[in-house]
């Protein structure tokens, strides 16, 4: 007789958790649309300016208040510049103000979510604070922040760059309190879970304990805010556009298309259509994202 051994059993092997995340995302088709949209809608801003023949701030008189057409398919505004051209351009500005207001956001709102949750010393201080933040009048608080600090950051650093710094740095500065107390509420939570109490009967720093335990672990709420920042920030900065106190005339964002669009609202209405579809399928492809990426991320949630 032949002697049998033991021959180890074959397992699988561990499936990659960026993998499992992808698959949930994936199977989320509302989620997977909103990425392609606002995917394309990036690439389209940044890029179809390379290729497109025409420049935003192109005048030609004999053009002006065309509609759509082979040559213009967008048509051309009261000074003959090309719509399609000027979309683009305002959505660069538009975009690149709702990432950069959502990065600082997050940042803020992150960092005081986690001080505030995590050191109970910090917590009235800081949860006050956000309350008072939450209960500023969000509109008149920015157009005051407008008015005051205008000139003399259009002075330091030129009129484009200038309002861009005002228009991101307060926007992100009355925006991170929705993601300051989702994050607290998160953190609470985890302190009380055994592989914290764990890791600190161990011995555990607390700058270790929040980056390498209690981050990772609200990765979650962190991601949906984030998206959903992108989309406020749009929003807000073309309602400034749209009341003439965002960027100058000459420097075009959806917003501002919009307000200029209004006095020939009724002689062309499609002036008024496209950055107004412009900045709704860019926030509703962003909320879905957002919705995905919840789903997604969150273990309790994924594989069901």
């Amino acid at each position: 007789m032949t002697e049998m051994t033991d021959q180890p059993i074959p397992t699988a092997p561990p499936r990659s958790q960026w993998r499992d995340i992808w698959e949930q995302f994936k199977s989320h088709k509302g989620a997977l649309l909103g990425g392609i949209v606002f995917l394309l809608i990036v690439v389209s801003v940044f890029l179809g300016p390379l290729l497109w023949p025409y420049d935003a701030t192109f005048i030609d008189i004999r053009s002006r208040n065309q509609g759509p057409s082979w040559v213009h398919p967008l048509g051309t505004d009261q000074l003959g510049r090309d719509m399609l051209a000027r979309m683009m351009a305002g959505g660069q500005t538009s975009v690149s103000v709702g990432i950069t207001a959502m990065l600082l956001a997050l940042v803020l709102g992150s960092l005081i979510g986690v001080l505030a949750g995590y050191f109970r010393k910090l917590d009235n201080i800081l949860m006050r604070t956000t309350d008072l933040f939450l209960a500023l009048p969000l509109l008149p608080l920015l157009l005051v922040m407008v008015l005051l600090f205008r000139e003399p950051l259009n002075a330091a650093f030129g009129p484009e760059t200038g309002i861009f710094i005002l228009i991101v740095t307060a926007i992100g500065i009355t925006s991170w309190m929705p993601t300051a107390r989702i994050v607290r509420g998160d953190v609470l939570a985890l302190k009380e879970r055994e592989f914290v109490l764990a890791a600190r009967s161990i011995g555990t720093t607390n700058f270790r304990m929040i980056t390498r335990h209690i981050l990772p672990n609200v990765m979650s709420p962190i991601m949906v805010s984030a998206t959903l920042g992108i989309a406020n920030a749009i929003i807000t900065e073309s309602a400034l556009s749209f009341l003439g106190l965002g960027f100058p005339p000459d420097f075009p964002t959806w917003g501002r298309l919009l307000f200029d669009a209004v006095d020939y609202m009724q002689q062309h209405p499609q002036r008024v259509l496209w950055p107004g579809l412009a900045i709704s399928l860019t926030v509703l492809s962003v909320n879905y994202l957002g919705d995905g990426l919840r789903d997604a991320l969150d273990p309790r949630i994924r594989g069901r």
